[in-house]
């Protein structure tokens, strides 16, 4: 989450209070990476399960069964601590509300395009979709809502889902409660490159699946680059990005306390301020100094913010939501005197979280209904987050009467002669014969010169 220097240029002059210390993207693609997961692929399409269950050992200590069972799955949060499992409960029930009711504005449409021909869409879910759920560093808990729970609301016949497993101790029980309350059709402990593999190749049902969905490591992000096209997948993730635009009427506490809720997602999560008042600016610099004295993540939020946080001064509001815009970032707050300029003005990024009240973890916990599976490294200037529509495909169809043949076939054999398609301009000429012979529309006009 960078401002390059041709970026600058055109923004015009503003001021740096912080620049990132690390000088270019926090996700470049590592050759080692690329190598290793390309290895991995090989290994698994060549030699199946068998090549699954090798990983599963060598890289995660795992040697039970692949497939969590119908019971285990059901009673998984029992393990679980009341409050916990509520919230769970509770974050799959907005999630699913909110993408119902995105799938309910999604309707089907026909539309007469001329007399006697109709065309219209049907949105029409993928067949079988693959969910990864990470449990790395920290389980992210609500992962399954968002992708499970999503693609059941769009209508996926089978969703599969896999989850990597912890030593002797199988899947993370907490993972495993997201993904039934979500609907997974089944679930498997397999984790990283071997569980995309497995899932893309078709080895843990009876066919590949169309698509895969989630996010992950640089292995599991580097995996699904090299199996799309194969299959279908969400988008490359990278790092989790937030920014926050605020003036002066942002509370310094609260916007430090939102950037760093982010930056303890992994040491190479990029954190931005952008600001209209420097005044702002540099007390929210101190205030992250001070909350990261005491908090519990600060080897991992402190890294982040010192290689990857940048805090940016504007001239005004029309800058600072371009310099957003540039930035592109996975996760906007906007903390500001009229927010609604904003909402109005701003056009790229993951999600937006408007007003002091809306804090990004309130998503990333599935407790406010939105998907946190988001456009990471200035992609959102082309790309959205996962959602219904992702695992819908508009599915167009046409539907001409006899009577519009001569709307529609003419114009056809002009443009075929022009580019020489003689097969092309055959498919109107067949159509024109035959209202010709029995009503005398076309008769006595060549073919090739026709509506001339």
């Amino acid at each position: 989450m960078q401002i390059t220097a041709d970026e600058a240029r055109a923004l015009g002059p503003f001021t740096w209070l912080k620049k990132p210390a690390v000088d270019g993207p926090p996700a470049q693609r590592d050759p080692r990476v690329v190598e290793r997961v390309s290895e991995m692929l090989a290994h698994i399409e060549r030699d199946g399960l068998d090549a699954v269950r090798s990983y599963a050992k060598e890289l995660d200590g795992w040697t039970g069964d692949l497939e969590v069972g119908s019971a285990e799955l059901r009673t998984s949060g029992d393990a679980l601590p009341a409050d916990v499992r509520a919230a769970l409960e509770l974050g799959y029930d907005r999630t699913n509300r909110f993408a119902t009711a995105q799938r309910a504005h999604l309707s089907d449409f026909e539309v007469d395009v001329a007399p006697g021909v109709v065309g219209g869409v049907q949105y029409i879910p993928v067949t079988r979709v693959g969910a990864y759920l990470p449990a790395g560093r920290f389980p992210l808990l609500a992962s399954a809502f968002m992708t499970v729970g999503v693609a059941k609301a769009a209508g996926v016949p089978t969703v599969l889902a896999c989850t990597p497993p912890s030593g002797d101790d199988g899947a993370h029980p907490a993972v495993l409660y997201g993904a039934y309350l979500s609907g997974a059709d089944r679930v498997f402990a397999i984790g990283g490159v071997q569980a995309l593999g497995a899932m893309a190749f078709g080895l843990l049902d009876e066919a590949p699946v169309d698509m895969l969905v989630g996010a992950g490591n640089a292995f599991v992000t580097e995996a699904k680059r090299q199996l799309f096209g194969r299959v279908g997948i969400d988008l490359l993730a990278g790092p989790s990005e937030v920014a926050v635009l605020a003036d002066e009427t942002a509370d310094p506490e609260w916007v430090a306390a939102d950037l760093l809720g982010q930056a303890e997602h992994g040491p190479n999560s990029p954190a931005a301020l952008i600001t209209t008042s420097e005044s702002l600016g540099r007390r929210v610099i101190d205030a992250i100094d001070r909350q990261l004295e005491s908090l519990a993540t600060r080897d991992v939020a402190g890294a982040a913010w010192r290689d990857f946080g940048s805090v940016v001064v504007a001239r005004d509001r029309a800058q600072a939501a371009a310099i957003a815009d540039v930035l592109g970032p996975e996760h906007l707050e906007v903390q500001t005197e009229d927010d609604d300029y904003f909402l109005k003005e701003l056009r790229n990024y993951g999600s937006l979280f408007i007003g002091p009240w809306s804090t990004v973890a309130y998503s990333d916990k599935g407790i406010a209904g939105t998907n946190h599976v988001l456009p990471t490294g200035k992609t959102a200037r082309y790309n959205a987050g996962l959602s219904v529509s992702r695992f819908l495909k508009p599915l167009t169809y046409q539907r001409a009467q006899r009577d519009a043949t001569a709307a529609l076939a003419p114009a056809v054999e002009r443009i075929s002669a022009f580019e020489g398609l003689a097969a092309h301009e055959a498919t109107a000429t067949i159509r024109i014969d035959e209202i010709g012979r029995h009503s005398g529309v076309f008769e006595g006009t060549p073919a090739v010169n026709r509506g001339r």
